[in-house]
């Protein structure tokens, strides 16, 4: 048994005196002075062996263990319990044991051991309340006097319960609550933890103003996880209370992997999508933990933040490539500071060094590669075609050769919608890039069904547009919006698919899970369910009215016209792959539809000719040759 703490140590000597007076108080009270002085003498003699059976109780439910300044229905249920056993142990020992062969009537008695039943529990319990209700009465008036900012909460009691807990705590500090805004019927009128329910969400402007008039100024609102549901209209909400210059900040929902009581600022993108897709990190956590896991252009923002999951998850060992010094100093420093167990390692190497990349990969042996390096916006790859051949093709093959010779169990390349029938050099790049893993893939599971062993698996993940991802749309329209407009959008009628960072990482995970576990070599490619595309002029204007303005009275938005390698709409499978269910609600497959590997490395080696002679034409000939669907214009 492990040694009490000086505060258990106490907990125990209260809850014995409080036994001992509860049980000599029960005596007094039923027992008149001739009755009480007749059974004194036997209650003393009897009350130490008593005790030492009540303590063994309360060790057995571990009264000791629980903290009293977080008294909560359980733990009064506990006591409840405790002194039950007790009361039950009395009575047997008085029907069975002393009174037929000792006393010939009851020494107890039914009243008397009700009567200590209730006492019991009051002195256990009372103790306790009354020290939460101290503790809780110093931390709300520290609140008070510490420049708390009054804060109306937004969102259901049952939500409210959890950021008011944590105010309680001490866990949420300069945080004054002053009021509830409910969207339920059920919650108006009520109060929860002494703060009250004012009204409904309509009534925030009111509510405020009425606040203001009795000497209370809200500055601030909190968003729980219920005010973001669709009928609580949380787009209106943000365009109110920026009008009325309140601070807007945000309980994390659990189910996204969030704290509950750490607060943080309202996001434009929040509110942004369709709900988001759901993943089973259990089964995440399992599948990462304890592996040694490689990503490459991991100081970047999709990169980066697969670094932080997979540390999250429990991997062993990481190691992060990138060739930006800044980028990689950045990563490594965060990921330290967070104390995971993980041991991560950050290399500087470009995936076009194929030597190093080999080395580096080789050396390290890792279970898992997550390549998300790679040059990725359209315009510029339309003028620098030649750098997006020699890192998203090149360098994807550097990293899936070495992924391969390194003995790894699986490659995940992350790849994009615009790779589907390309118009631009970052399609047709990443599209080529895709095929050489497909075809290594393929050569592999042969090999490997030859010889009776497991195939290391290559796979690709098709990404829509990442919210908030350097150089998205979204961080570009907010930095348009602050400068005073005009936002730019380059076609009223262009459409994306929209998803969030979180959802990229755990498509990336989920894929190499699914890929690796189930060994289902009929598919390669794996898309999220991103529902239906977003129009940009609408979500230009709807950011605009997020940001409390007017879209065309505050904010302009002008058509600057389709950029090089831009296209209208994009898809995300090509019309001859098969797509195919895998059993994970909110992903679907493609069943690869490659070329040999022979092929490819034949289409390669012209590539690097070309590149090698400069020849535009030449490059655009062998990337339509091996992507016949590429209708890409020569530079």
């Amino acid at each position: 048994m492990n040694r009490l703490t000086p505060r258990q140590c106490l907990i125990v000597l209260h809850d014995v005196l409080a036994t001992a007076a509860a049980a000599i108080l029960t005596f007094v009270i039923r027992f008149d002075d001739f009755r009480l002085a007749l059974k004194l003498p036997s209650l003393l003699m009897f009350l130490p062996l008593f005790l030492l059976f009540a303590t063994a109780v309360y060790f057995l439910l571990k009264l000791h263990q629980s903290k009293w300044r977080f008294t909560s229905v359980p733990d009064l249920f506990n006591i409840v319990r405790a002194s039950t056993v007790l009361a039950v142990s009395l009575v047997a020992l008085d029907y069975i044991l002393l009174s037929p062969n000792i006393y010939g009537e009851f020494f107890f008695g039914k009243i008397t051991i009700l009567l200590y039943w209730v006492l019991q529990m009051f002195f256990l319990g009372g103790a306790r309340i009354a020290y939460r209700y101290f503790h809780y009465a110093r931390t709300l008036q520290r609140v008070k006097v510490a420049d708390a900012t009054p804060t109306l909460i937004i969102g259901r009691t049952a939500d409210a319960e959890v950021l008011l807990r944590g105010i309680e705590s001490g866990a949420v500090k300069k945080i004054w609550p002053v009021g509830i805004l409910s969207p339920s019927r059920t919650d108006r009128g009520q109060s929860i933890r002494s703060i009250p329910v004012l009204g409904d969400i309509d009534d925030l402007e009111g509510i405020v103003a009425d606040l203001s008039r009795r000497g209370t100024r809200v500055t601030r609102l909190v968003m729980a996880p219920s005010a973001f549901s669709p009928e609580a209209r949380p787009e209106s909400m943000l365009i109110r209370a920026r009008r009325l210059g309140l601070t807007m900040s945000q309980m994390p929902s659990l189910e996204a992997g969030g704290v509950a009581v750490q607060l943080a600022p309202v996001s434009v993108e929040d509110l942004l999508l369709r709900p988001s897709v759901s993943i089973d990190y259990r089964s995440l956590g399992e599948f990462v933990s304890g592996k040694s896991i490689v990503v490459t252009g991991g100081g970047g923002s999709i990169g980066s933040e697969i670094c932080e999951r997979i540390v999250a998850f429990g991997a062993a060992r990481l190691l992060v490539i990138e060739n930006s010094e800044p980028a990689l100093y950045a990563v490594v420093e965060r990921l330290v500071a967070e104390q995971s167990e993980a041991e991560i390692t950050g290399r500087i190497a470009d995936i076009r060094d194929r030597a190093r990349i080999m080395r580096l990969i080789a050396d390290f042996k890792p279970d898992i590669v997550f390549h998300a390096a790679a040059l990725k916006h359209v315009p510029i790859l339309e003028r620098d075609w030649d750098e997006g051949v020699k890192t998203n093709v090149l360098g994807s093959i550097n990293v899936a050769d070495a992924a391969a010779a390194a003995g790894a169990n699986a490659m995940v390349m992350i790849s994009t919608d615009k790779a589907i029938e390309p118009v631009s050099m970052l399609g047709a790049t990443k599209r080529l890039a895709e095929m050489y893993c497909e075809a290594l893939d393929a050569d592999l599971v042969r090999r490997a069904g030859n010889g009776g062993g497991r195939a290391m698996r290559l796979i690709s993940v098709r990404f829509g547009n990442v919210l908030a991802s350097n150089g998205s749309v979204v961080p570009k329209f907010k930095a348009q919006i602050e400068a005073g407009g005009p936002v730019t959008v380059t076609h009223p009628d262009m459409v994306r698919y929209f998803m969030t960072i979180r959802e990229a990482c755990d498509l990336v995970i989920t894929a190499s899970r699914h890929a690796q576990s189930q060994n289902d070599t009929s598919v390669s490619v794996y898309v999220l369910n991103m529902g239906q595309p977003v129009k940009i002029v609408d979500l230009a204007e709807r950011i605009i009215r997020l940001s409390g303005l007017e879209p065309g009275r505050d904010i302009k938005i002008e058509f600057t016209g389709i950029r090089p390698g831009e296209r209208l709409h994009e898809i995300l499978f090509s019309s001859e792959e098969e797509m195919a269910e895998i059993g994970i609600p909110g992903i679907v497959a493609a069943k690869p539809v490659q070329a040999s590997l022979e092929a490819v490395r034949g289409w390669v080696a012209l590539l690097e000719q070309g590149l090698a002679r400069n020849e535009h034409d030449v490059i655009y000939k062998v990337l339509r040759e091996a992507v016949p669907e590429f209708r890409g214009k020569v530079a």
